[in-house]
């Protein structure tokens, strides 16, 4: 059911008529309500201009159809068209999906469109009165009888001729830099995708998707089938289901030449085996033949909260109780990846490593305080296994900076581009008097997660030691959870500079085809997740070989 509490209008209408003087001393008149009565046959095409109205009252007319065109009055709540003599209904009322109440009661309505199934806001249906078949009738009458009905109206539609069966055209790709030929660099591509795991995806969340169109076993088809399309490099996932991930995306991705990582929200550990496979969590996949894993690790958010409250009431009740997981997998670049990129034999190069992290955040938009620690501990704990791979690999870095090894972040940070987490990452830092913390306690427990540690500076800023770039900027995607009720930028592949490049992105779904085809929300027949995946193509500039007699040489590209 639709989650917002609905108030139909007061039956006891009342109008009022403006007097010539309160018109001449110019005052303003607003009316979101019109009635239209004395057995009216055909309605102006006027009415369809009045896009304002959230009520419609055309009961007790003499009313035989209803214009397409009705479906201009896209802010209409309330739709009365009772006791007319109305043969047949318009599929575009199916597109009129602010409607709660629509009322068909006493017309000559023999069938029903099945693009009324679309209105899954709406609450009230009257049919009374109509010579509607049986099995329509049966179906109505049932408790919760108007939700089974569109339920059944909205399954059935792809069904019918009328229903576009286009698949949306590919998104085109947008080159952002060439490679940089004077120096040795290793390109690779990347994958961020949410796919929705099967018990996020229900009716009451995505009312206006046929249910078998949230099916698992439909939509992990059609997921596959875009990250294999993609064929990036690495593949970050979020809301992997932990039984989908072995006996499905594992085994998938193995036979196209992946190897992967997962783990599981902490949740899962308190469960038992059959509650535990549905719990969802974040993966890490990566092409053998260009990587070789040297380490992998989770972080548990609920974990580094607990251990880092120093007494912190609002870090241990409001931190601590979220179990959103991360994951990161320090990667070598094959030799071979890199002799291919570099179009020459690299002798004497030390070995390249690489660092991918993938997280979700908690997802609740009154909790920014706890989506912009929970990215703080993050990064800290992405710091410190760069730190302690750095010692222990005895890699040197040319600028003496502890991230020698790069860092690819992809997140779902259920965060959108004005947020403190996103201004922490891209500026390396936050005060902590931002107002994402809701003026909450939080500093004492903040500095732990401080680039200097506890013994930095005095400031109240809390940084990072990265330099962090979005691969995405400048409204590159308008959005990539587009649902119903929002749609806005909050998945992200970050890179570290400046030993990473992007050189180019793939870019948004056609927003034609979005709106030509009245697509209101994702997921959809043609769309499998309520996200749209990320997809970036970056150039890891290599160091140069040892030199000779003191001289580096460039390689020729």
């Amino acid at each position: 059911m639709p989650k917002e509490k609905y108030d139909p209008p007061d039956p006891r209408r009342m109008y009022t008529i403006m007097s010539s003087e309160e018109a001449a001393s110019g005052k303003k008149s607003y009316w979101a309500e019109l009635e239209i009565s004395g057995k009216v046959r055909s309605l102006s095409t006027a009415l369809w201009s009045l896009t304002h109205l959230t009520a419609l009252h055309i009961s007790d007319n003499s009313l035989s159809r209803i214009p397409p065109d009705i479906a201009k009055l896209h802010n209409l709540v309330y739709l009365d068209l009772s006791s007319n003599k109305i043969r047949s209904l318009p599929a575009e009322l199916g597109n009129m999906v602010s409607l709660r109440e629509l009322l068909l009661n006493n017309n000559q309505l023999r069938v029903l469109p099945f693009e009324l199934g679309k209105l899954f806001q709406l609450q009230t249906l009257g049919l009374k009165g109509n010579p509607l078949a049986q099995d329509i009738m049966n179906l109505y009458q049932e408790p919760d009888g108007t939700r089974r009905l569109l339920n059944y109206l909205l399954d059935n539609l792809a069904g019918t001729k009328r229903v576009s069966t286009e698949q949306p055209p590919p998104r085109s790709w947008v080159p952002l830099q060439e490679p940089d030929r004077t120096r040795p660099s290793a390109l690779f591509s990347v994958m961020c995708y949410n796919v929705l795991c099967d018990k996020y995806a229900t009716r009451q969340l995505y009312g206006y998707c046929p249910s078998w169109a949230l099916n698992w076993e439909y939509r992990k088809k059609s997921i596959m089938q875009e990250i294999l399309t993609c064929s990036a490099d690495i593949i970050s996932l979020q809301e992997v289901e932990t039984e989908q991930y072995y006996n499905f995306f594992l085994v998938e991705l193995k036979e196209h030449g992946y190897e992967g990582f997962f783990s599981p929200k902490s949740r899962a550990r308190t469960m038992s085996e059959s509650d535990r496979k549905h719990v969802d969590g974040c993966a890490i996949f990566y092409k053998t033949e260009k990587f070789s894993l040297v380490q992998k690790h989770t972080v548990e958010f609920n974990q580094l909260a607990m251990a880092n409250s120093e007494g912190s009431e609002v870090m241990l009740n409001r931190v601590m109780t979220k179990d959103n997981i991360g994951v990161a997998v320090l990667l070598e670049l094959r030799k071979e990846m890199m002799e291919q990129s570099a179009g020459k034999p690299l002798h004497g190069m030390e070995k390249q490593l690489l660092l991918v992290a993938n997280a979700h955040m908690h997802w609740d938009p009154e909790y920014s305080d706890v989506k912009l620690v929970q990215t703080m501990m993050f990064l800290s704990e992405v710091k410190n296994i760069v730190d302690k791979a750095t010692r222990s690999l005895k890699l040197s870095s040319v600028s003496g900076e502890t991230n020698a090894i790069p860092l690819v972040l992809c997140a779902d940070l259920n965060s959108l581009p004005d947020s403190g987490v996103v201004e922490y990452l891209s500026t390396g830092g936050v005060d902590s008097t931002h107002k994402d913390f809701k003026e909450l306690r939080y500093i004492d427990c903040l500095t732990n997660f401080n680039c200097n540690g506890k013994n930095g500076t005095s400031s109240t800023r809390i940084t990072h030691g990265f330099k962090l770039k979005s691969a995405y900027e400048n409204g590159l995607m308008p959005y990539t959870n587009y649902t119903f009720d929002f749609k806005g930028i909050i998945d992200y592949i970050f890179h570290s500079q400046p030993l990473l490049n992007v050189l180019g992105v793939l870019g948004p779904l056609d927003p034609h085809w979005l709106h030509e085809n009245n697509i209101t929300g994702c997921p959809h027949p043609h769309i499998p997740s309520d996200h749209f995946s990320l997809f970036a193509q970056l150039e890891l500039v290599l160091p140069y070989p040892p030199a000779v007699n003191g001289i580096h040489v460039p390689g020729r590209r």
